[in-house]
């Protein structure tokens, strides 16, 4: 089975020859050496690039341990360069090379060089990593598979099965690859505790590891809920078991972020046109990985199914917001009060905008109407959508409100443009 992954080849390519490094990161097993070792490489052999101007180091491989050297890394790169005609540089597990900023730095210093690395843990993965190479780099960010690449793999399943096992193991390729259920929840078991959390642990040398694994434990039980560093140490006490401050939760949600485990999603006033700092939205970069934190005790549809089309509007490239909307209704002695309704998804990218609810089902008109309550408050003009789970067709109300199936959403590149 080959995943063509082809929107992050189609960005690898595109930056082919521009003289900058380009960075290939993502979590572990999310496919970033099959991106660019198998790929991009295979690209580049139909593109008429010889086999002896590919330079490939695959640094996790023991035989190649004497490469993790600094020194006599570049000076094998330099002596596989022998005329002027471009050679391409592939370096696998670059994080396992002490200094390797300065290699790859020298690296750009040779003028037919092309050069394209990836890294796995969270010292390559971190903002520093990113800050060296500003201006000098290219960083192509790989996630999990996305439900349309997933379900491209089980073309025997229905939609509804397909979707069932997305949620429940998620979109690691090797795991989806997997044929049994005890085998795909025990192999996600093992990545998160014995690569994930180690390599968090480890890189950022935290004393409390019983603190972060609790963390993560109420992370994983709350996402798609708008939560607080206040509310979550409240959490902490309430449990009676350990207790770590606000500072402290802070840095280890930065130290998951920085892994690009989570995703921490700002508050945005649609109608103030600001950010309002006091609550987030956390979600999970693959949802079998969060299932696998909580063991598979709480696979509730609704939030994962907030959490995949979250990651969807990520992979197609949009910044997203969670929204909020100042509106004024009559309580029951008929009094004007303000309330404030939330917004699921503020989208954006470039000039297009849409406000999306993601609404698992809508049996009554008293549920539709609440479902699509802040989105007509809004008042712009921007589009308005409200996906649901069922697979319906794409029809539009008289408030210009869009319905449209999860299917549609998930299948259709340009579902939102429709």
């Amino acid at each position: 089975m080959e995943f063509s992954r082809k929107k992050y080849l189609d960005k690898l390519i595109a930056h082919k020859g521009n003289q900058r490094v380009k960075i290939v990161t993502g979590i572990r097993r999310c496919g970033k050496s099959y991106l660019l070792l198998k790929l991009f490489k295979k690209h580049l052999l139909e593109s008429g690039v010889k086999a002896s101007h590919i330079i490939e180091i695959q640094l996790d491989d023991r035989s190649n341990q004497k490469l993790r050297n600094p020194d006599k890394c570049l000076r094998f790169i330099r002596n596989k360069v022998k005329d002027d005609s471009m050679y391409y540089l592939l370096i696998d597990e670059v994080q396992m090379m002490r200094e390797f900023e300065d290699v790859l730095n020298s690296c750009l210093h040779i003028e037919n060089l092309d050069t394209y690395v990836t890294g796995s843990n969270s010292k390559f993965l971190s903002k520093d990593v990113i800050t060296e190479f500003r201006g000098r780099g290219d960083e192509i960010h790989l996630n999990p598979l996305t439900f349309a690449e997933f379900w491209s793999a089980k073309e025997n399943l229905s939609f509804e099965h397909a979707w069932s096992e997305y949620m429940t193991y998620g979109g690691l390729p090797y795991c989806v690859l997997m044929e049994n259920a005890e085998e795909k929840a025990q192999y996600l078991k093992d990545m998160f505790r014995n690569v994930y959390l180690k390599d968090i642990l480890e890189h950022n040398r935290v004393q409390n590891d019983v603190g972060m694994e609790r963390l993560m434990d109420i992370v994983s039980s709350g996402i798609g809920s708008l939560t607080n560093l206040r509310k979550i140490e409240n959490t902490f006490k309430t449990d009676g078991g350990v207790t770590i401050s606000v500072n402290t939760i802070d840095r280890y949600l930065e130290m998951l972020e920085d892994a690009y485990l989570l995703h921490r999603v700002e508050r945005y006033d649609v109608k103030g046109r600001k950010y309002v700092g006091t609550q987030q939205k956390y979600y999970f970069v693959d949802l079998g990985l969060r299932n696998a934190r909580l063991n598979f005790r709480q696979v509730e549809e609704t939030h994962l199914m907030e959490n995949a089309i979250y990651n969807e509007l990520l992979s197609r490239g949009f910044s997203v917001d969670v929204g909020v909307v100042e509106a004024w209704e009559k309580d029951v002695e008929g009094k004007d009060v303000r309330k404030y309704l939330e917004v699921d998804f503020v989208v954006n990218k470039g000039s297009q905008r849409y406000y999306i609810q993601s609404a698992f089902a809508m049996p009554t008109l008293e549920k539709m109407e609440q479902e699509e309550r802040s989105l007509r408050n809004i008042g712009d003009e921007f589009k308005k959508i409200v996906i649901v789970k069922d697979d319906v067709l794409l029809k539009r109300n008289e408030a210009g409100v869009v319905i449209m199936g999860l299917r549609e959403f998930f299948m259709n590149e340009r579902s939102l443009e429709m």
